[in-house]
């Protein structure tokens, strides 16, 4: 057995959960954050067999879309103390980061 650890972006993780769902698969759905532009994500959590992993990715990667974002800049611009000027900046937001976990035991009581 595996887990399927998905860190998808808010605007995609109900269009993820409810694609899994529509195939049979059961989904876990936590509200994280990220750390660099501490914006809202969604964590999806599938365990599945080791067959199905790739399914579940391939679904992942169907309803994930990358994006650009211009925000604000995260860090001071100037190496001054005290000093912040923020500027604009585009990043790229979105997709997913996928990890596969081995499953050593699993019960569901």
């Amino acid at each position: 057995m595996k887990i399927v650890l998905a860190i998808v972006h808010d605007d995609d993780g109900n269009w993820v959960m409810g694609e899994l769902n529509k195939e049979g698969f059961s989904v876990t759905k936590l509200a994280t954050t990220g750390g660099f532009l501490r914006a809202g994500n969604t964590t999806l959590l599938v365990g599945t067999s080791k067959e199905n992993v790739q399914k579940v990715i391939d679904i992942i990667k169907t309803k994930c879309m990358s994006r650009k974002q211009v925000i604000t800049s995260p860090t001071p611009a100037t190496g001054a103390a005290g000093v912040y000027v923020p500027y604009p900046v585009e990043v790229e937001v979105g997709g997913a980061t996928i990890f596969v976990v081995d499953v050593e035991r699993f019960e569901k009581v």
